[in-house]
């Protein structure tokens, strides 16, 4: 599974970030799966990991050593701004914007969300094992491993915790994690911690404090934890791939859960919701399968 960043434009970017942040606002859905099914998983994990936090300090040490001022523009020039702008932008407006629809959404219709988003997540787990250029028997254990850890993780009660501004905090560590993890949403994160309709209002009154402090977590838990799935899967690639799919597979528990309880999984209104879920990640497979096709045309023609 190649990342794309090398042929995806600015608004390409933008609108995959979108679906991020969107998918992120939905508890039980995750934006490491979108950013799976779409291609730049590895792209994301890699560009994040290369982010020197240093960067942040050098301005302060700038005032006693002007060398600092240096390195501080190095490292912060060295980021990857091409493909992090567009893409955070577009994870921005979906949290800023979109918050309230998705709330709306969510309120109102929440059987057809939880089924489109199913049937999105079925074909885009067999999809990215069909992806995989080397499939083993032995990648079923990671696999497994995969969907009994979400299983068990989604199977959680919510913690009762305050809204302090260091639970806030930890939350944002928490939960950016679970966001860059395939099946594991951010959003049940925050569900289990007693702060997501908390931070639903924060963001819909926009309460900078509680935001910024939210934020601050979200930056260091994910530059320390991109750290950590970049080496696995620079070195264990197609283990961690197959253990990502299975939290993904897992991670159906919680949209299934919603369907199940509403005796609603049968339903015509339901089935038709998972079909355009599913008929839209083989359309966007084909499309990406053609454009792939023509790229490598291209590329064997300039040879």
């Amino acid at each position: 599974m190649k990342g794309s960043t090398g042929k995806d434009k600015p608004i390409i970017l933008f609108l995959k970030g979108l679906l991020m942040g969107s998918a992120d606002i939905i508890p039980g859905i995750s934006g490491g799966t979108i950013a799976l099914i779409t291609g730049i998983y590895d792209d994301l994990v890699f560009t994040i990991k290369s982010i020197d936090p240093r960067f942040l300090v050098y301005p302060f040490l700038a005032l006693y050593n002007r060398d600092y001022l240096k390195k501080a523009k190095k490292t912060f020039f060295s980021i990857d701004f091409k493909f992090l702008l567009p893409l955070v932008f577009g994870i921005a407006t979906a949290f800023l914007i979109l918050a309230q629809i998705i709330h709306f959404m969510l309120a109102n219709y929440d059987i057809y969300v939880y089924s489109f988003f199913l049937g999105l997540i079925i074909a885009s787990a067999a999809i990215l094992y069909i992806r995989m250029e080397k499939r083993n028997l032995l990648y079923l254990i990671p696999l497994t491993l995969g969907i009994i850890l979400a299983y068990v993780f989604l199977s959680l009660s919510e913690i009762q915790l305050n809204h302090s501004l260091p639970v806030i905090f930890v939350s944002g560590i928490v939960s950016i994690c679970a966001m860059i993890l395939p099946g594991i949403s951010g959003a049940f994160i925050m569900l289990l911690l007693g702060q997501y309709n908390y931070m639903i209002n924060a963001l819909k009154s926009f309460s900078v404090i509680p935001i910024t402090v939210y934020l601050a977590g979200a930056i260091i838990g994910i530059i320390a934890f991109s750290h950590v799935l970049s080496f696995l899967i620079k070195r264990y690639r197609f283990v961690t791939l197959s253990f990502l799919i299975g939290i993904m597979i897992g991670g159906l528990k919680r949209p299934l859960d919603r369907l199940l309880i509403s005796s609603n999984l049968f339903s015509v209104s339901t089935i038709l919701s998972i079909s355009i879920g599913m008929f839209m990640v083989i359309g966007v497979e084909y499309l990406y399968k053609k454009r792939e096709g023509k790229w490598r045309g291209r590329s064997s023609n300039s040879q």
